[in-house]
């Protein structure tokens, strides 16, 4: 499979001299989605050890992942209008350098307050590269496959919850807390690399402009659509967050488990993610639709299955089947978006970690109530529902 002839923003004499190997640009930019994932869920993991090595305890430790998740919502839309004129190639190899710089200075950070700068500065690239590295994805595969090739994309992140997070936490605990920082900003680096090696060259698109990408945000169907995965996806969050707790004081799964459990969660991201992207090729508004639902479901399901290892186990992959949603929401923007495409698909990874916060938040609201650990699956399945009455809203916008 060679460059598709549809982004006006590659250069056809050279894509014609050199056809390029659609499958290697897919590797390079799911390489940078697995060096971001594992940073971001690693932290987690590691923040027992780095509170007590930079001398702090662990609710002052958690802003450290606070201050990242902050650096992705104000650096997906800043970069992305601010970027508006540099070719798409020459600004994922400028996001991934800054991310490599960000995680390798975390490795060196010699106190709380440099530690929460160096995260910042870590997070500034993610939602940017992300919404770059997709519409670079969907550039070089025909209409039928774009979904496919955002999804392959995002494979990246969600196997770094099956092999990078484990990988990185088991370097923190045996080599010191340093070290898992210190991974993601090598990968990082191979990252830039592969995509100088193989990221086929563009240049500006015609007529973009900073003003132009603000564009995006006087559409109702891009407000729509990012307001569905900033709810909708925080009902995953919201189960995910407190899952290690509520196998080992319900579901009464030893120490050791919980990082199968967790895998499996990963396993069922990773092949959800695949099926999103088939289905939101062939049917994208009814496929997203059914998607919200399977997830209200199986968050429901969750309080019942949590007593024990096996149907919990079970449950727990089918949730992260329905993490694919973001594959899908990232098509979708394409669609709406119309010239402001960089912004709109930047913003999507903005509205998921806006989820990643309200999830964890309203879970930890039901359970301080007295509601119970498992009392996260209920506020999951109604996020997911709210996430589904909003996309509902978005296609009759649409259709009017």
């Amino acid at each position: 499979m060679t460059l598709a002839a549809n982004d006006r923003s590659l250069n056809p004499a050279e894509s014609a001299l050199r056809p390029t190997p659609v499958g290697l640009v897919l590797f390079a930019l799911a390489m940078g989605g697995f060096a971001i994932g594992t940073t971001e869920f690693a932290a987690m993991s590691l923040l027992p050890y780095f509170s007590a090595g930079l001398d702090i305890d662990e609710p002052t430790a958690g802003h450290v992942i606070s201050i990242y998740a902050l650096g992705v919502v104000v650096g997906a839309p800043l970069i992305a209008v601010l970027a508006a004129r540099v070719p798409r190639r020459t600004l994922l190899i400028g996001l991934m350098s800054v991310f490599a710089l960000g995680n390798g200075l975390s490795a060196l950070a010699p106190d709380y307050h440099w530690m929460l700068a160096f995260r910042f500065l870590s997070g500034l690239p993610h939602g940017a590269y992300f919404g770059v590295a997709a519409l670079v994805a969907a550039s070089l595969s025909p209409p039928n496959r774009r979904a496919q090739s955002v999804a392959r994309v995002m494979l990246g992140l969600t196997i770094a919850t099956i092999l990078g997070v484990p990988a990185a936490s088991w370097m923190g605990q045996v080599l010191g807390w340093r070290s898992g920082f210190a991974i993601v900003a090598a990968l990082a680096l191979l990252t830039v690399l592969l995509i100088t090696l193989f990221a086929p060259r563009d240049t500006v698109r015609p007529g973009a402009s900073p003003l132009r990408e603000l564009g995006a945000l006087k559409r109702r169907q891009v407000w729509l659509t990012l307001g569905t995965g900033a709810i909708g996806f925080g009902g995953l969050f919201a189960v995910y967050a407190y899952l290690a707790s509520t196998l080992m004081a319900v579901t009464g799964a030893s120490p050791a488990l919980v990082p199968v459990v967790l895998a499996v969660f990963g396993l069922g991201l990773t092949l959800g993610t695949l099926f999103a992207g088939w289905a939101a090729d062939r049917a994208l508004v009814p496929a997203t639709a059914g998607l919200l639902l399977w997830s209200a479901f199986w968050l429901a399901a969750f309080p019942f299955a949590a007593g024990n290892i096996w149907t919990v186990s079970l449950v727990v992959f089918m949730i992260g089947s329905g993490g694919g949603l973001g594959a899908m929401l990232q098509t979708r923007l394409m669609d709406v978006a119309e010239d402001a495409q960089t912004l709109a698909a930047a913003l999507n990874h903005s509205a998921f970690n806006m989820a990643n916060a309200l999830g964890p938040w309203l879970g930890g609201m039901a359970i301080a109530a007295g509601f119970g650990w498992t009392s996260t699956g209920w506020v999951g399945a109604a996020l997911a529902l709210g996430g589904l009455a909003i996309w509902i809203v978005a296609v009759l916008d649409s259709r009017r």
